[in-house]
């Protein structure tokens, strides 16, 4: 499931800002898992630490938009 989502925002003809004619957000993968099935995969305990979720279906990694 892709987690980011694109939207086109309404720009109005009348609009006195130059118009973003593209937006993006993210769905975190939670909405979409509506209970823990059994036998999910899991990460090692160490690489859990480090992503901040012992299973890879609710793994979101933060990419900054700051380049």
């Amino acid at each position: 499931m892709e987690q980011v989502r694109v939207w086109f925002p309404y720009v109005g003809p009348c609009d006195p800002c130059p118009p973003i004619t593209v937006k993006t957000y993210v769905t975190p993968p939670n909405l979409f898992i509506r209970y823990q099935p059994p036998g999910l995969p899991q990460f090692s305990p160490q690489e859990a630490l480090c992503r901040g979720t012992l299973w890879p279906a609710l793994y979101s990694p933060y990419e900054s938009k700051n380049t």
